[in-house]
């Protein structure tokens, strides 16, 4: 199947030197067919003397800024933008600076924090960045500030695009800095130990709903500063209500919040098919660059595997349900003609095009 995916037409759209686009290329199919983000992998993948090949990737990845090329996956005709942060769980790397402790306190590791758009079950990603509690300490910076880092690098490509978010930024800091910014959100509240204040006319509002029910609270102050829309619905199989803020129209926002899986089933992709526990880099910087081929190759991976499963199986059928379109590629055994498969990834190439080369709005 893979000679009839040409992995490099895609580079040459997405890179502005056609050299860099054919090395890129390389990788990115050796990365799709290694299923691993370990750069020896990636080496044996391409073949020939591979400690030759690791260090040709090393030369690339410390000549290509490919973080810059990933905000060119951004969909400019997206509804809305999905923020989450994952834990890259790295045990071993006592000695790697950029490596700290994850949330249980013990377990070493990083936090990515990835910014995508969505594209049917999944969610392409164009920006991230990464952090842990080691590179806070050292660098007298915080989660917060980590996480006011991460959307000050795409407030350009907004617009009225919402930032939908899950309840670790449902905090005071960010709201005000979306407000000063103009960005639109919605954001799953925190409504564990420490609920969030809710006032109205100066009276405390007590966060109640009743199973399969919905409320709707409008114009309320958080913590006494931000006024936001609040909706609450106990949806039927779940044992606790959902309460979601935003400057939005509540029902709106929780339909757009209800579709922020989309980024789950991208980290549970890129985790369990492309080997992106697998990373080892030494740096941070050649983690990062790292990080962005294989959200490449991902993006790449997404949009050929969901134009192959709709070659394989109906939309009733249960694979076509149950199969994402990256395990299609990646590892079903699909039996399509080469002419179809070759027919296919010039239509995705054409979709790709349009992403790449979209006009990129500016909004002064």
């Amino acid at each position: 199947m893979w000679e009839c995916i040409r992995i490099v037409e895609f580079m040459q759209h997405l890179f502005d030197v056609q050299e860099e686009a054919a090395k890129a290329a390389r990788i990115v199919e050796a990365i799709l067919k290694a299923r691993s983000a370990r750069l020896t992998d990636i080496a044996w993948e391409m073949g020939g003397n591979a400690q030759t090949r690791y260090k040709q990737v090393q030369r690339f990845l410390g000549q290509v800024e490919l973080k810059g090329l990933l905000l060119r996956l951004f969909q400019a005709d997206a509804p809305f933008v999905i923020g989450d942060p994952t834990e890259i769980a790295r045990p071993q790397a006592r000695r790697t600076a950029y490596v700290g402790k994850l949330k249980d306190g013990k377990t070493r590791g990083f936090w990515l924090l990835l910014l995508a758009t969505p594209f049917r079950g999944r969610a392409i990603p164009f920006h991230f960045i990464t952090y842990s509690s080691r590179t806070i300490r050292q660098e007298a910076t915080s989660r917060n500030m980590e996480h006011c880092r991460a959307f000050e690098g795409i407030k350009h490509l907004l617009g009225d695009k919402p930032l939908v978010l899950d309840r670790e930024f449902s905090y005071l800091e960010l709201l005000l800095n979306l407000v000063a910014e103009g960005v639109h959100f919605v954001i799953r509240l925190n409504t564990g130990s420490h609920p969030p204040t809710l006032t109205k006319a100066g009276r405390r509002i007590e966060l109640a709903v009743s199973p399969e029910q919905e409320v709707v609270y409008r114009n309320v102050l958080y913590k006494e500063q931000v006024p936001v829309n609040v909706i609450g619905r106990w949806q039927h199989g779940f044992s606790e209500p959902l309460w979601v803020m935003t400057d939005l129209d509540p029902q709106r926002a929780f339909g757009l919040y209800q579709q922020r899986m989309k980024i789950d089933e991208s980290f549970r992709d890129l985790k369990s098919l492309l080997g992106l526990r697998k990373l080892m880099n030494k740096s941070q910087k050649n983690m990062e660059q790292t990080v962005a081929l294989v959200l490449i190759a991902y993006a790449i991976a997404v949009l050929v595997g969901e134009a192959l499963r709709d070659q394989l199986f109906p939309p009733t059928s249960k694979k076509w349900r149950t199969c994402s379109g990256l395990f299609i590629l990646l590892k079903h055994n699909a039996s399509l003609p080469a002419q179809v498969v070759r027919q296919t990834a010039t239509d995705v190439l054409h979709v790709f095009l349009s992403i790449v080369h979209c006009p990129v709005p500016t909004h002064v």
